[in-house]
């Protein structure tokens, strides 16, 4: 192993348990506002974990939406409602019980991939030559727009859609808060 993979490989440890922690300080914190902030500290540290996996442009997404946008959503909400959470009437074990469940099966699902960066992996095998087959297959000529509206066109969509319906949530938010005021 070179000293570069080590010192990538610490990373990426050092970055799972700062996630760890802050997972934990989400789930623990009772103030809204310190959630929302954790919320965003999340998605940096998931932006960097992407570049370190070298996927740049899931961590541009991911800092761009994930902590710009939600954060400011989140942060819109809580001026318009109150910024301190009710108090759990008794401990609820059902939501872990169903956290365990998904978190086991996640785990037993990726038990059975090859090793992570090996060259025999499906994608390198096949599916991986959009280059090649975008305009004979989708008619599209930049290769971008191909990817975005036809192979991954129902991701888009739904991607579109969330944002869609995260805006229209806080407009109406916003009608509400309006209405209260008399004006």
């Amino acid at each position: 192993m070179t000293e570069l993979a080590t010192i990538e490989t610490a990373v990426t440890i050092v970055l799972l348990l700062l996630l760890g922690a802050v997972t934990f300080g989400i789930v623990r914190v009772r103030g809204l506002f310190a959630a929302v902030v954790l919320l965003g500290v999340y998605s940096l540290l998931m932006a960097t974990l992407f570049i370190v996996l070298d996927a740049v442009d899931v961590a541009m997404t991911e800092a761009a939406v994930g902590a710009g946008v939600s954060t400011v959503f989140f942060l819109g909400a809580l001026w318009l409602t109150d910024t301190v959470e009710a108090p759990a009437r008794q401990r609820q074990f059902m939501p872990l019980f169903v956290a365990l469940v998904t978190a086991g099966a996640l785990l037993w699902g990726v038990s059975d991939l090859p090793p992570f960066g090996s060259a025999d992996q499906p994608i390198h095998r096949e599916g991986a030559d959009y280059l090649v087959r975008s305009l004979p297959e989708t008619g599209i000529a930049n290769v971008v727009s191909a990817v975005l509206a036809s192979y991954r066109g129902f991701d888009t969509l739904g991607e579109t859609t969330v944002v869609f319906t995260a805006g229209i949530a806080i407009l109406a938010l916003l009608k509400r808060r309006r209405g209260e005021g008399g004006n």
